[in-house]
């Protein structure tokens, strides 16, 4: 009983890891890569990419939802990972006796792939909210 007790808040941050993950990168490759690439004056090779996935184009018409709703999910992984996480493991003995290294290891997995999250994000942000207004105050 103890292994199923110990596995589930695993499973949980590792869902929770790989979908603000996952979030994050449709964010960028939505959002931010294109006007990125279009910046760097590679706009023909945008126009390939967004002829090959057009599920792109739709997703970019919906940004501001995109971004909220894979802030949301960062903002939520951290608060798991930093807070609750960790109450969870003092109070339920998470970890396994005979590998004490192993909450360890996952702990740190999942702080790697949270702040990869959000760096991705911090990136589309920038890309697509902020480097517009910019170029444009020093081409004025």
């Amino acid at each position: 009983m103890e292994s199923t007790t110990a596995s589930v808040p695993r499973m949980r941050n590792g869902a929770l890891s790989y979908l603000s993950l996952f979030t994050s990168l449709g964010m960028l490759l939505c959002c931010a890569l294109p006007s990125l690439l279009v910046l760097c004056g590679l706009g023909a090779t945008v126009a390939s990419v967004l002829s090959e996935a057009p599920w792109l184009v739709s997703m970019s018409h919906h940004k501001h939802w995109v971004f909220v709703v894979a802030g949301a999910l960062i903002a939520c992984n951290f608060l798991y990972v930093y807070a609750i996480a960790p109450r969870l493991q003092a109070k339920n003995g998470a970890c396994d006796r005979d590998d004490p290294t192993a909450c360890q290891t996952a702990s740190r997995f999942s702080r790697v792939v949270l702040w990869c999250s959000a760096v991705l994000y911090l990136i589309g942000c920038f890309s697509a909210y902020l480097l517009g207004p910019i170029l444009m105050h020093f081409d004025a």
